[in-house]
This record gives structure tokens, sequence and C-alpha cells, in this order.
């Protein structure tokens, strides 16, 4: 079996645990695809390591385009997206991430890095946090437009930035200001499209100068690592968005913060 055959089966592999969790947990799955991509391309010495992690972020990016098209289409379906709102945070989300695409490659491997695992804790800590609340509601209000839109493109640039698609921010920014949980996830499951979309355009902008499409990049997506990826991610999104309706959610957050955890960790000392 060749080697990029076999990188392909891994990458598909992982794209069907991460379609699922998309549509579970609105997150869209760049935060278990850029560290576990990372480990593969390592792997297989497929590129030289001080530009491991970008690409890791660039093909989870374009990755996301596709699984969180998918996770939209069962949420809207069900009626979770809020289409009162998601035109303003999808403004402002695609105004973080294209700006973000770009500035992400002038920095240096070691900063990405470092960016992606303590944004990764931050997230595990707030979800393991939240999974523990009450149900109590809050009396918070949706702030005016222009200020959900300032707020979003913070959450967009910072999303692109680490490869993910956006869930992971945008879902505690909306459940704060009172918006129902099934219906923030539904959103960022629309907003993980814009984020993905404009983050990647930024991303194979500034990765053409330094890889070829011969060679199986798009800018700085890797390609046959991209296909791995969606053509089982697509499969699994809509699954995991049925499976909202059925299982325990705070208790998988438990598992999956401290999953989380445990890559952020290895990121870092790896």
């Amino acid at each position: 079996m060749s080697e990029l055959l076999l990188l392909f089966i891994y990458c598909a592999l992982l794209g069907s645990g991460v379609g699922f969790l998309a549509g579970l947990l609105g997150i869209g799955g760049g935060l278990v695809i850029v560290p576990v991509l990372s480990s593969i391309l390592l792997h297989f010495a497929i590129l030289p390591a001080d530009q491991i992690v970008i690409v890791a972020i660039a093909t989870s990016l374009a990755s996301i385009l596709f699984t969180s098209t998918s996770s939209a289409l069962a949420h809207h379906k069900n009626g979770n997206v809020p289409w009162d709102l998601a035109p303003w945070i999808m403004a402002g989300v695609a105004i973080g991430a294209l700006i973000s695409g770009f500035m992400a490659a002038l920095l240096p491997e070691s900063v990405v890095r470092l960016v992606f695992a303590v944004s990764v804790v931050l997230i595990a800590l707030k979800m393991f946090y939240s999974s523990r609340k009450s149900d109590v509601p809050n009396e918070r209000q949706i702030p005016n437009k222009g200020l959900l839109t300032f707020l979003t493109t913070i959450t967009g640039g910072l999303s692109a930035m680490i490869g993910i698609g956006g869930g992971a921010l945008l879902v505690p920014l909306l459940t704060f200001f009172s918006l129902d949980m099934k219906k923030a996830i539904g959103c960022a499951s629309a907003c993980g499209i814009v984020i993905a979309l404009f983050g990647s355009v930024g991303y194979i902008s500034s990765g053409s100068a330094h890889f070829a499409l011969t060679d199986g990049y798009l800018g700085f997506v890797y390609l046959p690592a991209l296909f791995g990826i969606v053509c089982t991610s697509w499969f699994t999104a809509p699954l995991g968005a049925k499976a909202t309706h059925h299982l325990p959610v705070p208790i998988i957050k438990k598992v999956f913060a401290v999953l989380l955890l445990v890559m952020a960790i290895n990121m870092l000392t790896s």
C-alpha cells in the first residue's frame, strides 16, 4: 500500500469523527483536525516540520467548508438556524477570517502553534465549565447589530487563525446573550461556512508562493488530506446534528474538553 493511499485512509477516518462532532457540538471539527493532521503529516514527512502546522490549519479550514455546509443544511431542516441574526454574524466572521488568513502566514510557526494550543485550552475549560452549569435561563439581550458584527469579527479572525469553524467560540458567545443552545449551534454551523471560505482564500493566496499545485497543494491546503477528510465528514455531520436531540450533550462536552486538553498539551510539547 502506497504512503499516499495510507495517508488518505487516515484522513478519511479522521473525517468521519470530526464530521460527527461538527454536527453534534457545532465546532466545525478543526479543534481535532489540526493536531491530528499535524501528527499525520509529520509521520509521513510530507513537508518540512516548520510548515506542518500552517498546512494543517489551512487544510482544516478548507475541509470545514464542506463539513459545515453539510451540518448547516441539517440544522436548517430542523429549524435551528436563526436567520434573523445570521447575516450580521456572518458579515463579522467573514471580515475577521479574511484578514486572519493572510496574517497567519506571516507569523512564525512557533507562534501559530502557541496561539492554537492556548486557544484550545481556554475553549476546553469553557466547554467543561458550561457543561456543569444548570439550564437556568439568563436575561441578557442580544446586542445591537453593529456590536454583534464587531464581536463576531474577533471570533471569526481567531477561528480562522487556528483553523476551526468558529463554533467553539461562537456558541459560548451566542448562548451568553440568551440564544437557545440548539439555535446557537445551528448558527455556528452556518457561520463555519463563511469562516472556512474567507479564511481559505487568505491561506490559498498567501501560500501560493510556497507550494505548487503539481505537488498536491492549493496554496497552503494539502489536497490529498482534504479529500480524505471531506469524503467521510460530509456524511457523518448530519448524523451528529440529529444526535443533538438524543445524546447527553453535557457529558459529551466534558469528555471532549478533556480530549482537547490532552491534544493541546501534546501540541505544545511535541
